[in-house]
This record gives C-alpha cells, structure tokens and sequence, in this order.
C-alpha cells in the first residue's frame, strides 16, 4: 500500500530554536536578577528533560493546564540543579512567565531552509498533519511561519493526553485523518519518540539527521517509493 498519510514531528524537523535553549535561560534569568551560566543551564536542562516524564493522562482527557505546570517543574529543577538551592517562588514566577511567554513567539523558532519546500511539494499529493509532543503554543508558532497552511491538523501531546511514543497519538492522527497504519508515514528526528513509537504502530518512519538526511531527500524517497530504506 502507498502512503496517503503523512506525519510530521514539529521540533527538531519543522522548527529549530532560533538560539541554544542556555543561552536563552541565562539571558532572561538576568533580568530577574539571577546569575548562571549558559553551559550550566545547557546541562541542567537536559538533565530536567529526561528525569521529569510528560504526565499521561486518562483516554479522553487532556492536560487540563495545557502542561503548564510541568514546564514550569521544568524550569524550577533546571535553576535548582544549576544554583544548588531552589529559587524563591518570588523570583521563580515571574521567571518562569517569561521564559514560557518567549518560547510562544515565533520569533525564538527558525524553519529550516528544506521545509517549505517539501510541505509545498508534498501536500500537493499527500495529505499532511503534525503530530507533536508540544503544547498549544506550536499553533502560534507554526501559523506566525506561515506553516500552518500545508496540515490538516496539529495534534498535540497536551490535547491528546499522551506524548510519544504512546500509541494514543498515533491512533489519534489515525482517526482524525480516517487512515490505516498501513498508509501512514511519520517524519521525525527522535530515535524512541518518533520512529520507535510510529513503528510499533504499524507506521512507516522517517529518521530526520541534518544534515546527512534532511526533507529534500524525503522528497525524493517518496516519490520513488523508496521509503523504506530509511526505516
């Protein structure tokens, strides 16, 4: 079966940070007066990132703060990590506010210069959606890019319930899009969240890697059905 369906993971293969997620904590933390350093906040993140799992949620229920509060736990361990003592909840709310007001603006996320291109080609023969672990900001961020206009729907962690490599997010964009698995094909740059998670759904991968593979070569894998020989 050819592919009608496919899948498109927002960070990492959409959009990138438009600079180091530590450069950005430690430029807004000194306006609240907080001192720390860039490689510190780059470490300290990384380690926040991978001890706090998502929240999964009931079927049927979404995050009812839009994960809100666990981005801000993820705030809250980067700095206690990197200072050594928590901040006060008097420095750390409006810290917080700030840093995830940023992280809405399309303007702190860059689109690679493969994307458009490759949505534009692409959607004039398949049928696109988004499929993210991400929150409701990315509808901001992908509208302010002009990106939101090649899917049919953004489906998101926190309106789902569940994150990848849950099988519910996969199932979702099944539904939505009145699909089988068979047809689906998933672009992505996370080896677990994206590939692993899409293929034991059932689903075709696409393993994105700049610069060794990038959406021009997924352009021209397609269109030879060669896909899977990137699995």
């Amino acid at each position: 079966m050819s592919f009608s369906i496919i899948s498109f993971d927002a960070a990492g293969t959409l959009i990138e940070l438009s600079e180091p997620v530590g450069a950005t904590y430690e430029r807004i933390a000194l306006k609240h007066g907080v001192r720390v350093r860039e490689e510190d906040l780059k470490s300290a993140f990384r380690h926040a990132w991978s001890q706090l799992q998502t929240p999964l949620w009931p079927e049927g229920q979404s995050a009812p703060d839009d994960e809100r509060s666990w981005w801000r736990e993820v705030v809250a361990q980067v700095f206690a990590n990197t200072l050594q003592e928590p901040l006060s909840e008097a420095t750390l709310e409006p810290l917080f506010n700030e840093l995830y007001a940023h992280f809405e603006q399309p303007e702190a996320w860059k689109v690679e210069e493969d994307v458009i291109r490759t949505l534009d080609v692409l959607s004039r023969t398949y049928r696109l959606c988004v499929l993210s672990n991400f929150d409701r900001r990315l509808r901001t961020i992908l509208k302010g890019h002009g990106l939101d206009r090649f899917f049919e729907h953004i489906i998101l962690s926190s309106e789902v319930g569940a994150s990848k490599p849950h099988p519910r997010m996969f199932r979702t964009a099944e539904r939505l899009m009145n699909a089988v698995p068979e047809a689906c094909l998933h672009v992505g740059d996370d080896a677990r969240c994206d590939i692993a998670g899409a293929q034991a759904c059932g689903w075709t991968a696409y393993a994105v890697a700049r610069p060794h593979h990038d959406l021009h070569d997924l352009i021209e894998k397609v269109s030879l059905n060669q896909i899977r020989a990137c699995e």
